[in-house]
């Protein structure tokens, strides 16, 4: 054991939930589809409970292999359509809440433990063993807020641990594979940060932006962080790129921008563009779904004139503040 509380020990703690949410699947009669549901999550499952230890006994590169193939098995189950449960769950009666201002607390739980584990518990240690996995301690605290947020909504609610399971299983169902878009994504971050994209476009750029100009690179750095982030499903994945092929090498060193107003509004400018995606399947797609709206882009089409305007507004304020 590296801590008491690991990186590793909560990957296995979502396995098995997610494999709950398969084995609670297949006692669903109603889904005629439940059996490419229960396969589906079964198969998401495996990387949280097997992953570690086959990086260990097989090494990195068989084990990224096997994952590739879960990856692309995933994608063929969810291009079939028949993942999500599309109401055909059956509704089950939860308890009466309690007042409305006491049901934020397990959501404001989160932010508070995390932060608390992160600066008072990081450096705790039970004799040798510390508490907290200190290779991941912010990941960790977030594993730890989880499961704090869970047991108090358990004590507000009266509900039961198979209650939980139960409802779990309805937003798995209501929800789909649009649930598993951000993990898959931050798989895409990492493979254009390992194929040098931000090199590429630097490339690209050099033929269209002359020495001196500052407007052109503003408006490529601004769009540029919105469609990449469209792509991706998230700014943090666009952010590399775009700021080491546009922002260092044009803005930075060559028009000598001040390097924290540009990037700070640069993320604004992938933020933009986080609500034009259904890549964002948490913040755009999700909510469609467990809303059973009809048009699942609906919640895209209510944001897209918002978001438009506020990315001509960040370029503006990048070009006049910036340098």
């Amino acid at each position: 054991m590296s801590a008491l509380v690991s990186q590793h020990g909560l990957f296995i703690l979502i396995g098995v939930i997610v494999l709950l949410q398969a084995a609670a699947g297949l006692r669903d009669r109603g889904n005629a589809n439940r059996w490419i549901g229960a396969l589906f999550w079964a198969l998401f499952s495996l990387p949280f409970l097997f992953g570690d230890t086959l990086v260990q006994d097989w090494g990195p590169a068989a084990a990224y292999r096997a994952a590739g193939i879960v990856v692309v098995a995933l994608a063929l189950l969810a291009g079939s359509g028949r993942v999500r449960a599309r109401g055909e769950l059956q509704q089950r009666p939860a308890p009466a809440p309690p007042p409305t201002f006491r049901l934020l607390t397990p959501a404001l739980l989160i932010p508070v433990v995390t932060l608390l584990c992160v600066t008072l518990l990081v450096k705790l240690k039970f004799g040798s063993l510390p508490l907290l996995d200190t290779a991941n301690p912010t990941l960790t605290a977030l594993g730890v807020a989880g499961v704090c947020a869970l047991l108090a909504g358990w004590a507000l609610t009266g509900g039961t641990p198979l209650l939980a399971v139960s409802e779990s299983r309805r937003l798995f169902g209501a929800a789909g594979d649009a649930l598993v878009l951000p993990q898959m994504l931050a798989m895409l971050g990492g493979v254009f940060i390992a194929a040098h994209t931000g090199d590429a476009v630097q490339h690209l750029a050099v033929s269209a932006i002359a020495p001196g100009q500052r407007l052109l690179p503003v408006v490529i750095y601004g769009l540029g962080m919105a469609l990449f982030t469209m792509v991706m499903g998230n700014a943090f994945a666009a952010f590399p790129v775009m700021s080491a092929g546009i922002a260092l090498p044009y803005l930075i060193q060559g028009q000598g921008a001040h390097a924290a107003p540009l990037l700070a509004m640069g993320m604004y400018c992938g933020y933009c563009g986080t609500l034009l995606t259904p890549m964002a399947a948490n913040f755009n797609m999700v909510p469609a779904a467990l809303l059973d709206l009809r048009d699942r882009y609906k919640v895209i089409k209510v944001q897209a004139p918002t978001a438009l305007c506020l990315l001509a507004i960040n370029i503006a304020l990048i070009y006049c503040l910036a340098f």
